[in-house]
């Protein structure tokens, strides 16, 4: 089953109550077995909108990325940052040959 990459296009509006939900999301993504690969570091906008932090995160398959979003524990970290940020969120999988 191939893996699959969460990724994350965020611009915070409210710092300290995304950092609440920073704090909870972690735990709650590593309980699926993602794993950060990308948060927060550099990046160039070639196209469309720009958010000012991208995350990047792998999981064994879409269904765990997808199952981890559904969670009570990643549900109730995000309800911080909704209010708190604008977010695109997309889990996507990768393709069967693809090496991270």
């Amino acid at each position: 089953m191939p893996k699959a990459l969460w990724i994350a296009h965020v611009e915070v509006t409210d710092a300290e109550a995304y950092g609440r939900y920073a704090k909870l999301a972690g735990p709650a993504i590593a309980a699926f077995n993602g794993k950060f690969i990308a948060r927060g570091g550099r990046y160039e906008t070639l196209e469309g909108a720009d958010r000012a932090r991208h995350v990047v995160a792998v999981f064994p398959s879409l269904e765990e990325g997808a199952a981890c979003y559904r969670s009570e524990a990643y549900q109730q970290a995000l309800s911080h940052a909704r209010g708190a940020s604008v977010r695109d969120l997309v889990v996507v999988e990768l393709v069967d040959d693809a090496e991270l």
